[in-house]
């Protein structure tokens, strides 16, 4: 497989060779070299240019979720060797299994991504099933679900149910907090960061005080040294589209980067997602492959892995799409796009 990039760290990761323990079949070989011709086209998006990379090097990352139709089919094992020739470092989990392809040990899932030069970095966990007692969820089964992320080796666990267990009052808000805050300790206890990942209404007001954010009652009432946010980007944007005016129609500006930059240290994950701007729809966006859409990835980036944790960087970045029309050519161009932009001045 050959492609021209400017990005060392890609072009390093490109050029290796797959090491794919699994027989992968027929299909599998068929998407591979799907892939490979693909891979051979130009970069696709806007802001490719000369200067620095924005993009920190071993950083990027995938939520498994955007490719469970192809882990469902294929299994993990074709689908990491994928992500290894797109020039990924880390995978995001979202469950264990792998369908049709046969069920795995947790410590053979650890051993496929190690093989394939891919960090698990995180997974989600639902928040809770108050119908079901044994249920796999943080409130339900907490041990074991630490259990399995430390199996896998996780630095982060975390949940991308909102905290709307006990209502969107202030006050069922804040039993949410001390939820989180209790999950927080049991995961710092094994070495893992709890975090909580956002859709659009974490951002929308409380009921019972609706000039009061929800999501700063979460920043709030949660302790920074427990619990942690991954920022959904897409959904970030499409909030403050949603609820940049309170109920009685008075402003509330929402600026997704500025809670970044204020609080850099409780974000070490984000979801990249993207968007085209739609103002007839409900979110302002129409959710699009990253690259295709309107968020400005080259900014965002940029001023976020300017800031560092104790002079290293800090930040993970996982591409997502909800439901891509083709995952694998999503998960190729997402990478594409990311690993081409630069900062300074650029140029298609």
């Amino acid at each position: 497989m050959s492609r021209t990039s400017k990005d060392t760290e890609l072009t390093r990761r490109l050029s290796r060779r797959a090491v794919l323990g699994v027989a992968a079949g027929a299909t599998a070989a068929t998407i591979v070299g799907t892939a490979s011709a693909q891979a051979a086209g130009p970069a696709h998006g806007h802001g490719h240019g000369k200067g620095r990379p924005v993009l920190p090097p071993g950083r990027l990352g995938i939520q498994l979720y955007s490719l469970r139709d192809q882990v469902s089919t294929l299994g993990f094992g074709p689908v990491f060797s994928e992500l290894e020739r797109y020039g990924y470092d880390e995978i995001e989990f979202a469950g264990y299994t792998q369908g049709s392809a046969g069920p795995l040990t947790l410590a053979q899932l650890k051993r496929l991504a190690k093989d394939h030069g891919l960090n698990p970095i995180g997974s989600h966990v639902g928040y809770y099933n108050d119908d079901n007692p044994g249920a796999y969820t943080f409130a339900q089964n907490l041990e074991k679900v630490l259990d399995d992320a430390q199996a896998l080796g996780l630095k982060h666990i975390g949940t991308a149910s909102g905290p709307f267990r006990y209502g969107a009052t202030v006050d069922g808000w804040k039993r949410a907090a001390e939820d989180f805050n209790t999950y927080g300790a049991a995961a710092r206890e094994r070495g893992m960061k709890f975090y909580q990942h956002n859709h659009a209404e974490e951002f929308s007001f409380a009921t019972d005080r609706p000039n009061v954010r929800l999501y700063d009652v979460l920043l709030a009432e949660t302790d920074p040294d427990l619990v942690y946010l991954e920022m959904d980007i897409y959904w970030a944007y499409c909030a403050q589209f949603r609820f940049s005016k309170r109920v009685d129609g008075t402003p509330a500006p929402l600026d997704p980067l500025k809670y970044v930059m204020k609080h850099p240290d409780r974000y070490p994950l984000f979801h990249v997602k993207d968007g085209v701007r739609d103002d007839t729809t409900r979110d302002g966006y129409r959710m699009a492959d990253v690259g295709d859409g309107d968020i400005d990835y080259k900014t965002f980036l940029s001023k976020v892995t300017g800031r560092t944790h104790r002079g290293r960087s800090y930040h993970h970045w996982q591409t997502e799409h909800d439901n891509p029309v083709d995952s694998l050519a999503f998960a190729r161009k997402s990478s594409e796009h990311l690993h081409a932009l630069r900062s300074g001045r650029c140029g298609d």
